[in-house]
């Protein structure tokens, strides 16, 4: 049984979770290269705003705004699930080589087959979930044994060398196309974020309308994955297809962010520690803490990067990767 206090604990950092969301997107939406006037918010909001205003608003800050909060979302939640799965602290889409599985997919599928523009932001989630989920495939089939099923420090192991590999592999892939579809994938590649206009925002939110209530529905199931085998089969727990079930909706979860945002890895690590860190390691308590908190942890650093340097900024992963490296070093000691 749950404390009360814990309970109360837990909503009220929810609550606080959601006043910082609120207040970094309202001071993201008045700082940018062409600023916009705080008192002219709300009227620009309500549709009182001059051309200028309500361009700038609509079509620049607020797309890129909730893009960045949907995608950190599903990568805190992604790293979640791979953690309980893996019962690993170090898993991490980004990590374990599914952000990269999910980058070739996209850089070949953007290279090498023509597409109509207005079909673009559809199809990209999917093109990422099919490179993410054929290389989980791959990590599970090479990590997974007859004799003991599943290991998870194998899986993670493996997933490193993948990620390594994909890396190359990105390389030789773009070391022969043009010059300007090379800078779209070099963007990528340094996790900026790219996918700033509603239809991508379209495309994304049914992978996450979906896929986050399923993920809190079963956390309780989550808890079970985290104790060793036997005690799992023990309660009924059906080991290996659980363990699938996871770890598609995780791929389709990271999937379905980098594709907008590209390579950013370490939200799927943070945040999930974070959360563990306030409410304790049980998933209904700390699943949607650490969902809210990778929201705003990449909202934040996508906020602070754009306005550091002018006029395009400094990449989101590469702000993430300056804080979430030390952290991983860190654990990586820990543990």
């Amino acid at each position: 049984m749950i404390q009360p206090a814990i309970i109360r604990r837990q909503r009220m950092l929810l609550a606080l979770l959601f006043t910082l969301i609120l207040i970094t997107i309202i001071i993201g939406m008045g700082l940018g290269y062409a600023s916009l006037s705080y008192n002219r918010l709300l009227p620009t909001l309500f549709g009182q705003g001059t051309f200028k205003e309500h361009f700038v608003l609509f079509t620049v800050r607020l797309p890129r705004i909730m893009i960045t909060l949907l995608a950190g979302m599903a990568l805190a939640l992604s790293g979640s699930i791979l953690q309980g799965v893996t019962r690993n602290d170090l898993a991490d889409p980004g990590i374990i080589g599914i952000n990269s599985g999910a980058g070739l997919a996209i850089a070949v599928f953007f290279l090498y087959v023509p597409i109509e523009v207005s079909s673009f932001a559809l199809v990209i989630p999917l093109v990422g979930f099919a490179g993410a989920i054929v290389t989980a495939f791959l990590i599970y089939v090479l990590a997974y044994s007859r004799k003991t099923g599943l290991q998870p420090v194998r899986l993670v192991l493996i997933g490193v060398g993948f990620s390594m590999a994909l890396s190359g592999i990105m390389i030789v892939v773009i070391s022969s196309a043009e010059r300007s579809k090379v800078d779209f994938i070099a963007k990528w590649l340094a996790g900026n974020i790219w996918g700033t206009d509603w239809p991508f925002i379209y495309a994304m939110l049914p992978w996450l309308i979906v896929l986050i209530p399923f993920v809190l529905y079963k956390a309780r199931l989550l808890n079970l994955l985290g104790l060793s085998d036997s005690a799992a089969i023990g309660v009924g727990v059906s080991l290996e297809r659980e363990r699938r079930t996871f770890l598609i909706t995780a791929v389709a979860l990271a999937a379905s962010a980098v594709s907008v945002t590209g390579g950013i890895a370490f939200i799927g690590l943070m945040a999930p520690h974070i959360a563990k860190a306030l409410v304790g390691p049980r998933n209904q308590l700390f699943l949607p803490l650490a969902t809210l908190l990778g929201g705003w942890l990449l909202l934040l650093a996508d906020t602070i990067g754009r306005n550091m340097v002018d006029p395009d900024g400094i990449a989101a992963g590469i702000m993430v990767a300056l804080i979430g490296a030390p952290y991983f070093m860190y654990l990586l000691l820990k543990k």
